[in-house]
C-alpha cells in the first residue's frame, strides 16, 4: 500500500494527530540528513530541484536537476517516486511531474501532465494512495489525477472557479486555492482559497477518486486570504487551524462531520500570527503552517517581519523572520504561545519537520539559504541551527527525504 506523503496519523499522549506536514525520514536510517529543495529562478536562469546533504555543520548540494521545469515548487514523495509541480509563471498552464528517485541523487522523469495555471500544492488521497489533488493558485482551480501508475499520470478532472465579483484588486480578483489538504478520515479534500476567502470542501470517493463539491466555509472577513492549514484530532474531536496571509491571522475551528457528507467549521480562535492582537510590521505575510509529527504543537512561519536575528555560519548576524510555535489543548483545541524562534533569515516560505520531530528545515526564499535546526519534541521548542547552506536561486520548499 502506498503511504501518503503529506499526511500522517499518529498516537501520542492520548490524542491522535492528523497533520498535512510532509512525512519525512527519521534519524535511524540517515534520511534526516538529506533534503529535497526547490528554488525559484533569480535573473535569467531557471529554478532547480536540489538534493542537499548534511556534512558537519554545512548543507552541501549533492544533486541538481531541471526535471521539474523552470519554476519548481511543492514536492510530495511517495516511496521512490517524487511528485513535483512547475508553477510556470506567466504561462497559461502549469505542470505536474512524476520522478523516479535514483540512488545517486539524480531523478528520472516518469511522466508529466499539464495542470491549471500556477500549481502550488499537492496531496495524495484515495484507496492505496492512487489519487493526487493539486491546488492551482494562479489559475484559480484544482486538478485531480490518478497516479496508480506513476509512469502514466491520468487526469481525472480540472476545475476553474469563478472570480469573486466584488471588485477587489489582485490577488483577490480571482479564486486562489493555495493548498490541497486531506482530512483525517481521508474522505474530504479541503482547499484554503486565498482569493475568494473560502475553505473549499470536496467529498471524495476513495475508490473511484471522483469527488462531489460540498458547501464551502465562507465566514471570513474579506481580505483574510486563507493560505495554509492543518487538521488535528483528539478522541472524537477534530480541529482545523489556518493562517490567513493577507490579514496575518491564525484561526482555529472545530470541525463537525454531518450526516449529509458535508463539513461544518465553527471558529473558536482568531488572533494575529503571534497569538495576540499586537500590530505586526508593515509588509508581514503569513506563509506556512504545520503540526509536528506525533505531537500537539503547531508551528507557522511569518515573512518579512525582520523581528529577530540569526547568526550565520561565518559569524555575521542577519535579520530573521520567526517560526512561531503554539501548543494545542487536546480537550478544547485552545492555542498557547510557546516560542517565537528565528527562521534563519528572511522569507521562510516553507519549512518542514523530519519524521520524529527532532529537526526543522527552513527555506529562506529571500536570502537564498536553507537552515536545519534541532527541535525538542517534548516541548515543541526549536533550538540551535545544526547545519546551513546557501543555494543558487530562491529556495521555496525544503523537505526531508523519506
Amino acid at each position: 500500500m502506498r503511504t501518503s506523503h503529506g499526511v500522517a496519523f499518529a498516537l501520542s499522549a492520548g490524542f491522535r494527530l492528523a497533520t498535512a506536514a510532509p512525512v519525512c525520514g527519521g534519524n535511524n536510517n540517515g534520511t534526516a540528513d538529506v533534503l529535497y529543495v526547490t528554488t525559484y529562478p533569480v535573473g535569467e536562469g531557471a529554478g532547480k530541484l536540489l538534493t542537499l546533504q548534511l556534512a558537519g555543520s554545512k548543507l552541501q548540494v549533492v544533486g541538481e536537476s531541471d526535471t521539474c521545469g523552470p519554476y519548481p515548487s511543492w514536492l510530495t514523495q511517495d516511496g521512490d517516486v517524487l511528485y513535483c509541480v512547475n508553477e510556470a509563471w506567466g504561462g497559461d498552464h502549469g505542470d505536474l511531474y512524476s520522478l523516479k528517485i535514483n540512488s545517486n541523487y539524480t531523478f528520472t522523469k516518469l511522466s508529466e501532465h499539464e495542470t491549471v495555471g500556477g500549481p502550488v500544492s499537492t496531496i495524495i488521497y484515495g484507496n492505496d494512495g492512487r489519487g493526487l489533488a493539486v491546488a492551482d493558485y494562479a489559475g484559480g482551480g484544482i486538478d485531480t489525477f490518478n497516479i496508480e501508475d506513476p509512469a502514466a499520470l491520468e487526469l481525472i478532472k480540472s476545475v476553474v472557479y469563478p472570480a469573486p465579483d466584488d471588485g477587489l484588486p489582485d490577488p483577490q480578483n480571482s479564486a486562489r486555492p493555495h493548498e490541497a489538504i486531506l482530512d483525517p478520515t481521508g474522505e474530504f479534500l479541503v482547499f484554503p482559497d486565498l482569493g475568494a476567502d473560502q475553505i473549499r470542501v470536496l467529498k471524495v470517493n476513495k475508490e473511484t477518486l471522483e469527488y462531489e463539491e460540498k458547501p464551502s466555509y465562507t465566514d471570513f472577513e474579506r481580505g483574510t486570504g486563507p493560505r495554509h492549514g492543518a487538521f488535528f484530532t483528539s478522541g472524537d474531536k477534530t480541529f482545523f487551524y489556518l493562517v490567513g496571509e493577507l490579514a496575518n491571522v491564525l484561526q482555529g475551528f472545530t470541525v463537525t462531520y454531518n450526516d449529509d457528507d458535508s463539513l461544518t467549521f465553527e471558529r473558536f480562535h482568531n488572533s494575529n500570527t503571534h497569538g495576540d492582537d499586537e500590530p505586526l510590521p508593515e509588509g508581514t505575510a503569513a506563509a506556512e503552517l504545520w503540526i509536528a509529527p506525533e505531537s500537539n504543537f503547531l508551528t507557522l512561519s511569518s515573512r518579512f517581519e525582520s523581528s529577530l536575528e540569526f547568526t550565520v555560519a561565518n559569524g555575521t548576524t542577519v535579520p530573521s523572520d520567526p517560526l512561531v510555535t503554539f501548543s494545542i489543548d487536546p480537550e478544547t483545541g485552545a492555542l498557547t504561545h510557546v516560542q517565537s524562534a528565528p527562521a534563519g533569515g528572511i522569507n521562510p516560505r516553507h519549512f518542514s519537520f523530519n519524521s520524529d520531530g527532532t529537526r526543522v528545515a527552513s527555506a529562506l526564499q529571500s536570502d537564498g539559504r536553507v537552515v536545519v535546526f534541532e527541535r525538542d519534541p517534548a516541548t515543541g521548542k526549536i533550538g540551535k541551527a545544526i547545519a546551513e547552506g546557501d543555494v543558487e536561486g530562491s529556495p521555496n520548499f525544503a523537505t526531508f527525504k523519506q
